[in-house]
């Protein structure tokens, strides 16, 4: 019978983790965020399966159809973001990857009354706004 080792961590914190983490193999960052099990004997063994559906739902991509299952059931893109606790905004990847953005890529940032522009400044200047 396997006995779990703490809470694997979840959402920004799971993120924020793997970030920091770069350059460990995926079992490595899998384990080092909670996601492994300890048999009777010692034995650590790495849950992949759990740890990438939580990068998955945390960077909000799914791949149910209907939308059920797991925890917070799967989100999709909707183009809305909200202000985190922390005050920041957090734009997921299923954006970046959408737009070809890479690590790297800059932007002007404009601020409207109610509103924030995001300007690309490096790659593709061409892209302006719309």
């Amino acid at each position: 019978m396997a006995q779990k080792k703490g809470q694997p961590l979840t959402g920004e914190a799971l993120l924020q983790k793997v970030k920091e983490l770069g350059n460990l193999s995926r079992e490595e960052k899998a384990k080092a965020c909670g996601y492994y099990t300890e048999t009777k004997n010692g034995v650590q063994r790495v849950n992949m399966m759990k740890f990438l559906n939580a990068l998955m739902d945390a960077e909000g991509i799914s791949l149910d159809s209907n939308g059920n299952g797991r925890g917070r059931g799967g989100r999709s893109a909707s183009y809305r973001i909200s202000v985190q606790s922390n005050g920041n905004l957090l734009i997921g990847a299923a954006y970046t990857k959408k737009m070809g953005l890479k690590p790297g890529d800059e932007f002007e940032i404009t601020l409207g009354r109610k509103h924030i522009h995001l300007k690309q400044v490096s790659g593709l200047e061409e892209k302006d706004d719309d």
